[in-house]
């Protein structure tokens, strides 16, 4: 009866969100080269295809983002918090999402001064301006200065013709996997400036897509000391394929590609491929017991590769879904348990 009860108010916040869009498949070859004006399917998938193995040869290299030192920042607000902003390491078509924007929490002051240990924040997909500005806020009354990073084509880097955040999760293949792989350099290059900051414990927390994309950007980044994942699955299609909040995603891919060949070619970007190569972190994984956008039998799938493969974790499950978790007493229970992990999980050795 829980259940049930739980999985109609999922629906129900679901169903708020009115201007989903269903965009027509695309294989996506303009993303990942320059490809002949016309281009017959088998062809494009075989492009595809090959792409996508060059890139699994090195994941290394396609992670990997260029140093910059083109960071600005604002003056510190009435909170003291800045806006931080430098150059994306990949240019995409659209100048507005081609600079990456974040929100600079800075810790309370302890008897030793300011506390040298940090966490950039990926929240969720679709995650307006203000999304987990409130747990960075917590997390800094906790002495962990916090950088809330804004995801590829959200709030201020959304350009004009869209509503909603389409371009990093959709039925167009390529783009998802250059958006989500943008998403990885944005979060490296961010982290750099944490470390060039003179933080020196620094940490990760991800939220739906933001927990795959730091679960992605922990497994390339020496920096990360903790990763906190909040809502997880080892698949990155599995998700799109059977989630309550990418029904719409999946009716553009349906006709076109099976959930064994989407999962195939979202492999760079599915946190199931570097579980080996998160051994030496410490993690978190957070589930939902009644989650229908990231459903249950994935998150376990995951939990117990982290124990089958012997790669140190906690684990914690909250007893609501995907959308309520960002609902009383939910969310408060939810930033508790990912604000002490982490708290811990950076203190000094």
């Amino acid at each position: 009866m829980i259940e049930a009860l739980f999985h109609a108010w999922e629906r129900r916040l679901a169903s708020v969100a009115t201007d989903r869009v269903v965009r027509p498949f695309d294989w996506g070859l303009d993303w990942i080269d320059r490809p002949p004006s016309a281009i017959d399917g088998d062809a494009a998938h075989d492009r595809l295809e090959a792409w996508i193995s060059q890139v699994m040869h090195d994941t290394d290299a396609f992670f990997s983002a260029a140093p910059t030192r083109e960071y600005q920042l604002s003056h510190a607000d009435a909170r003291g918090e800045q806006m931080l902003t430098f150059p994306s390491a990949l240019t995409t078509p659209h100048p507005a999402n081609n600079t990456v924007h974040a929100r600079f929490v800075p810790a309370r002051k302890t008897g030793a001064g300011e506390a040298r240990a940090a966490v950039l924040v990926l929240p969720q997909w679709n995650a307006d301006e203000g999304g987990h500005v409130g747990l960075s806020r917590l997390l800094a009354l906790n002495g962990l200065s916090a950088l809330r990073l804004s995801l590829p084509y959200h709030d201020r880097r959304m350009p004009a013709e869209l509503h909603r955040a389409d371009y990093i999760v959709s039925a167009n293949i390529g783009r998802t996997l250059q958006v989500c792989r943008q998403a990885v350099l944005d979060a490296r290059r961010a982290i750099a400036w944490l470390a060039a900051a003179g933080f020196e414990r620094i940490g990760i927390l991800g939220s739906s897509l933001g927990s795959c994309l730091s679960l992605l950007t922990t497994a390339h980044e020496p920096l990360v000391r903790a990763q906190a994942l909040n809502h997880i699955s080892p698949y990155f299609a599995d998700v799109v394929w059977r989630g309550l909040s990418t029904e719409h995603v999946r009716q553009g891919l349906n006709g076109h590609i099976g959930l064994d060949r989407l999962r195939m070619f979202w492999r760079p970007i599915s946190p199931q491929l570097y579980l080996d190569r998160v051994g030496d972190r410490q993690t978190l994984l957070v589930y939902a017991r009644y989650d229908l956008t990231f459903p249950v039998d994935l998150s376990e799938d995951l939990v117990r590769e982290f124990q089958r493969r012997g790669i140190p974790h906690e684990v914690a499950v909250l007893p609501c879904g995907h959308y309520s978790t960002g609902k009383t007493p939910f969310k408060f229970i939810d930033g508790w348990i990912l604000t002490r992990f982490l708290k811990r999980a950076l203190s000094r050795d």
